[in-house]
């Protein structure tokens, strides 16, 4: 389990972050961005499992320049909350609150950032914009929105063939674009497939073996 710690973006931001870390020597830093439903109980347990296998784990409340502390529900008014939220965030901003979080966990040694919905968006911003060491975006909402953005380091994507948010010419449309950018294709699985809080949505299968891959990549690119 974590605590709630506090950081200043560059810009004099103040903000909240989950952060827990690791029993042992960490093997590197990890930041995960949230969905658009906030730094939950799903958001904080993938932040719990990361650091088990060893990286000190952040996850910056990215909401927190509308309203601290705000976690929305899943249903249709937390869904359009979101949704609203996201639409009119400035990521230039973001970018400023992702870049305090990375300082704080450098001294882990390479860092990398993990985003899921929302936070599958700014993990591709971010790993343009930012010093990072590597990339992994779970269905990243409006990420294929971005085809001009340069990545400063390696990445991989998770995204079911059923995500109606990334749909497949999407997807094939920003591979097109970024060959060098790695997408793992989902067979049946949909948007939000990682979250077992939601089972409508949740693909065990998917989500072991997005797992698995991302625990791979990590350690090849981080430690």
């Amino acid at each position: 389990m974590g605590d709630f710690i506090r950081l200043t973006a560059s810009d004099g931001h103040e903000f909240g972050a989950y952060l827990v870390t690791p029993d042992g020597e960490a093997r590197g830093g990890l930041i995960v961005g949230m969905e658009m439903y906030g730094v939950n109980g799903y958001l904080q347990g993938v932040c719990d499992d990361y650091a088990a296998a060893g990286y000190l784990t952040i996850a910056p409340l990215l909401f927190d320049r509308f309203e601290p502390n705000l976690t929305n529900p899943y249903d249709d008014a937390g869904s359009r909350r979101g949704k609203e939220l996201s639409a009119i965030i400035d990521h230039d901003q973001t970018v400023l609150d992702v870049s305090a979080a990375i300082d704080r966990v450098r001294i882990a040694g390479k860092v990398a950032i993990m985003g899921f919905c929302f936070g599958g968006t700014v993990t591709w911003l971010a790993s343009c914009r930012c010093d990072l060491d590597a990339g992994i975006a779970y269905y990243g909402s409006n990420m294929c929105d971005y085809p001009d953005e340069q990545p400063n380091c390696p990445i991989i994507c998770h995204v079911g063939d059923l995500d109606t948010a990334v749909p497949p010419d999407d997807v094939a449309a920003f591979q097109e674009r970024h060959p060098e950018v790695h997408w793992n294709i989902y067979h049946g699985a949909q948007h939000g497939f990682d979250n077992s809080t939601r089972a409508v949505r949740y693909d065990a299968a998917a989500t072991a073996l997005a797992r698995e891959r991302s625990l791979a990549f990590l350690r090849d690119q981080v430690g």
